[in-house]
């Protein structure tokens, strides 16, 4: 992307348009999108516009996800669902390399080298383009990158869609991630999509953020946006942050983490956390991996395979002697003090988008933003406490 991309701004019909960009970018993509399967919204290979979650909403709660019938035909009302597209750039599984011998002993090995997929990720939400701009940074950049990530990263275009109608576990404002995907700055995007649906009818107001995006947008039935449209699309964005239900507490969430290690809310947590992992696997940004050999009967061939990793398992901080971590408490509070805290000084800013899949998709329904603001109370009742016997 280039801050000095020509950024055009036009507005695209809810059915030819949208099904000419789909078609459009299928012509030299792989284009990853939502759709509605076995009762969830979720991201898969899209063939054609309709197949879309046209008029499909979900319901939202701690431990608790419902796919509903919107009373419209929006198309992108709808909360994050359970994958990311962390899926597609960071794979849950891949193979690194093999290993074949031949008939006289010599070893031959193969890197994984082949041509990745070129994808178009069709309906980022603002929360999950921060986090490919998060993966961009642990993963892409670096001395050590990543180099398969980097080839899948590089022949990805992006179609970003803004947020309108927020669910009850988001918290991306108070995360400053969205829900719009901002007008200043370096795009992050190739062409961004803000839905509307009015008296003017069904449409999406389109921006290109990149000379890509600005071909795409090139080849589409549309016309200029309108001044209608434009407010219409800026004020379905405002009404979603002031209708967030969630944030996290307005304090400096990295002091905060640093300063609540010997917090007894901690057992709390521990209580109630069944350490299953799955926050680490639904969160956009986790990243840790580790690799397993397999080998067939003969021995004659290996490969070793890169598959996702927690800090939930009890294996993920295995030293000589045992785990460092073998407390429930211990594995809860690596995460939460990582991702709000320490990320910030490993990569520079939080490891949290706000995107709010870790409060859904917990088994027992913990909530990142309630845990954060127990221990925001525990360290200000401390401080209270502190200037009453100073005092």
């Amino acid at each position: 992307m280039s801050q000095s991309a020509a950024v055009q701004d036009a507005v695209i019909s809810a059915t030819d348009g949208l099904a000419a960009l789909v078609g459009v970018l299928a012509e030299e993509h792989t284009v990853i999108g939502p759709t509605v399967r076995d009762g969830a919204i979720v991201l898969a290979e899209l063939a054609a516009a309709e197949e879309l979650p046209y008029g499909c909403g979900v319901e939202l709660a701690a431990g608790r996800y419902r796919l509903v019938r919107r009373p419209d035909a929006m198309i992108f009302a709808h909360s994050a669902g359970p994958q990311s597209w962390k899926a597609y750039l960071h794979p849950q599984r891949e193979r690194l390399w093999t290993v074949d011998r031949d008939a006289r002993g010599r070893l031959a090995f193969h890197e994984e080298d082949g041509e990745p997929p070129a994808y178009a990720f069709l309906g980022v939400r603002p929360c999950d383009l921060r986090a490919v701009a998060i993966q961009d940074r642990v993963l892409g950049g670096g001395p050590h990158a990543d180099t398969a990530y980097r080839r899948r990263r590089d022949r990805t275009l992006i179609v970003a869609v803004e947020c309108t109608d927020p669910g009850a576990t988001c918290f991306c404002t108070s995360m400053g991630t969205g829900p719009g995907v901002g007008e200043d700055g370096p795009a992050a995007y190739d062409l961004a999509l803000t839905e509307v649906l009015d008296e003017e009818g069904h449409r999406f107001r389109v921006r290109a953020g990149s000379p890509a995006g600005g071909r795409v947008l090139a080849r589409l039935p549309r016309r200029s946006c309108d001044a209608s449209t434009r407010a219409a699309a800026r004020e379905t964005v405002t009404d979603a942050a002031q209708h967030m239900e969630k944030a996290m507490p307005p304090v400096d969430l990295r002091t905060l983490m640093s300063g609540s290690h010997d917090a007894a809310h901690w057992d709390d947590v521990a209580a109630r956390c069944l350490t299953c992992g799955n926050c680490t696997m639904v969160c956009p940004t986790c990243f840790c991996t580790t690799t397993e050999d397999v080998t067939d009967l003969t021995g004659d061939h290996a490969e070793r395979w890169q598959r996702w990793d927690s800090c939930f398992d009890l294996d993920f901080s295995h030293l000589h002697g045992g785990p460092v971590r073998a407390s429930a408490r211990s594995r809860y509070r690596q995460w939460l003090t990582h991702k709000l805290g320490t990320w910030h000084d490993q990569f520079g800013e939080s490891g949290c988008v706000g995107c709010g899949r870790c409060i859904v998709w917990c088994p027992v329904g913990i909530d990142i933003t309630e845990e954060a603001a127990a221990l925001h109370a525990v360290a200000r009742g401390s401080r209270t406490t502190d200037e009453e016997e100073t005092s």
